[in-house]
């Protein structure tokens, strides 16, 4: 699993090995979140440039804080799609913030917004944490060029004592 130049990129850029499909599917449902959310943030805007007016909440700052934390969810989604590893950070993430959200919206008696919300979270966490999904986000983490370990004896101080070691850390009798 080590990375290798594309050849062909005048950038650079190190090439991307292909996620597993549970990175996919993660990376679709982590983009429908953020593209939904996006969606909710014009309509607000619509609203409140069409004369929709309350008293507890600006239509446009809320619509702003929604285009911007959603915003990131859905690049992290496409990054996710694509093949690249930072993008599970924020899908994570954001998973972990819509649980809570969602039983809130169950607690209020809006079972049919919490229900299909904790699904999607909870499909999406699973989809982070498979086994192929984990082998794929750490291998950044391997390294196939490192110089092999010599053999460890398992005891502090260096070598043991029946091996001919240097004595280091052997008890006197």
């Amino acid at each position: 699993m080590s990375k290798s130049k594309d050849p062909e990129n005048d950038a650079g850029t190190e090439a991307v090995e292909a996620p597993p499909t549970q990175i996919r599917v993660a990376g679709a449902l982590t983009t429908f979140e953020g593209a939904v959310a996006l969606i909710f943030a014009v309509v607000l805007v619509i609203r409140e440039m069409a004369g929709h007016h309350e008293d507890f909440i600006s239509g446009y700052g809320t619509a702003l804080w929604f285009g911007i934390i959603f915003g990131g969810v859905l690049v992290g989604g496409v990054a996710l799609l694509v093949g690249r590893r930072w993008g599970r950070a924020i899908s994570l993430v954001a998973q972990l913030l819509l649980l809570p959200v969602a039983y809130y919206l169950f607690t209020s008696g809006q079972a049919i917004f919490a229900v299909p919300l904790a699904l999607l979270a909870l499909t999406t966490l699973v989809m982070l944490f498979t086994p192929a999904s984990l082998r794929w986000i750490s291998a950044d983490l391997v390294e196939d060029d490192a110089p092999p370990r010599p053999p460890s004896s398992g005891r502090p101080g260096g070598s043991s004592p029946r091996s001919g070691g240097s004595g280091k850390g052997r008890r006197s009798r």
